[in-house]
């Protein structure tokens, strides 16, 4: 378990090698990655990695969206969530939550 002592040694060094005007941009970058990380890891669970999610969602039944929404059934009804009268969009946002419920779950407490 890393104390407090170490922390400070550990922002002290930091603030000696980057300097003050590069620590803000270090952060934001990693706090990106880190976005960036969480994003990818929900999207390979529910295996919706092939499935564009911040593209505008088209209105009209083409094949293609009518595949894709097939798929996001299909996963859902996989993961035991009830796909009955509920839009691609609440599907969506319910295995979101559910990932995110379970990623919750194993996170170990600390004391």
């Amino acid at each position: 378990m890393i104390g407090s002592l170490e922390i400070v040694v550990i922002l002290v060094a930091a603030l000696l090698i980057f300097g003050p005007d590069k620590i803000p941009e270090l952060a934001r970058a990693a706090g990106k990655a880190y976005g960036d990380f969480q994003k990818a890891q929900i999207s390979a669970e529910l295996g919706l990695s092939d499935l564009d999610m911040t593209a505008p969602v088209n209105k009209d039944t083409t094949p293609d969206q009518t595949d894709v929404d097939e798929k996001v059934r299909q996963i859902a009804a996989s993961a035991g969530i009830d796909v009955q009268d509920k839009s691609t969009e609440e599907l969506l946002a319910l295995m979101e939550e559910a990932a995110r419920t379970d990623d919750m779950k194993n996170i170990p407490k600390t004391e």
